[in-house]
């Protein structure tokens, strides 16, 4: 296929996802429930709103404070600032082009801060790496937390336990299997491959050599605790959700962190995942919708609004005299 063409589809095929799933959300809605969930977001506290956006401002702080612990064992320690606005430039970014964020990062990193490209992108991929393994990490608590009532669910969709443990072990065996055949493989896309894992397991194992270990692994907890906190103060907005509990809520982040992986910052899918992971305990549609939303805006309205703050900032920030 036309490499030019592949690339086109990698930009416009998210982007287009999103905008059908807009329309799927709104036609799979009758004219009362719409008028509802506008009436939901109209009426959101704004107050929790507000605590949800500066929660979420502190993460990116925390984030932009735990790059400099993977970039100083490599001899560079940029401005904690410029880090804050690269971060929030690069949120941005990938809000229009997936994946252009991380290439953003480094460059930036590279223009203000004189960080060679290739070293600022091997610590983005680590802070990667790290990310969804906390993300693994949450989806096993949440596991924990709501067993009974998951498994009860997937009973009432017909799903059975037996046939989901069996094609689980079919999928690690057919991944072993997969792994054995890439390892004795010597074509040029394997052996690509192959410098791609290496490279991610080195990027993870750096963690190990940097000085401020504990530092880092504090900063990582506190991250993904304000990116669940966000989450639990919009639960004040819906008066039908502010009963949920953590692990209940845990299901629902887990949700909206998949659709946005999916999706361009998780246009119209983050709204459906969550309304319908909100189902599973008890909450009606509507109101699970409604959070959705309130959620996603909050959320795409931050990243809007200082990510473009900070595209004009940077420079005035770093202009040379």
């Amino acid at each position: 296929m036309n490499r030019d063409l592949v690339r086109i589809l990698k930009l416009t095929l998210p982007i287009a996802l999103g905008v059908f799933l807009v329309w799927y959300s709104y036609v799979i809605t009758s004219e009362e429930d719409r008028k509802q969930i506008l009436r939901y977001i109209k009426e959101a506290d704004f107050f929790w709103v507000g605590i949800s956006i500066f929660i979420g401002m502190l993460s990116h702080v925390s984030r932009a404070i735990r790059w400099n612990y993977l970039l100083e064992p490599l001899g560079y320690k940029p401005k904690i600032r410029n880090n804050v606005l690269i971060i929030l430039m690069a949120y941005l970014t990938n809000l229009g082009i997936p994946r252009s964020g991380e290439i953003l990062r480094a460059t930036a990193l590279a223009t203000y801060e004189d960080v060679p490209f290739e070293k600022g992108f091997g610590t983005i991929v680590t802070e990667r790496i790290i990310d969804l393994l906390m993300l693994m990490l949450i989806i096993f608590i949440a596991l924990l937390a709501q067993t009974d009532i998951i498994l009860e669910f997937m009973e009432d969709k017909g799903i059975s336990l037996s046939g989901t443990l069996i094609i689980a072990v079919a999928g690690i065996f057919g991944l072993g299997l997969l792994l054995m055949v890439l390892k004795r493989s010597n074509s040029k896309l394997v052996m690509k491959l192959k410098g791609f894992v290496k490279g991610l397991l080195d990027g993870l194992l750096s963690v190990f050599r940097m000085k401020r270990k504990l530092s880092f692994i504090l900063h990582t907890i506190f991250i993904w605790g304000c990116y669940i906190a966000m989450f639990w103060a919009i639960k004040y907005t819906v008066a039908e959700t502010a009963a949920l509990g953590l692990g209940e809520l845990l299901v629902a982040f887990i949700a909206g962190a998949f659709a946005i992986t999916t999706t361009n910052g998780g246009i119209g899918l983050y709204p459906i995942a969550v309304s319908k992971s909100l189902e599973i305990f008890g909450i009606d549609p509507v109101s699970g919708d409604a959070f959705g939303w309130i959620m996603w805006i909050s959320q795409t309205l931050m990243v809007v609004v200082f990510g473009a703050i900070s595209f004009l900032i940077l420079p005035l920030w770093n202009r040379k005299p």
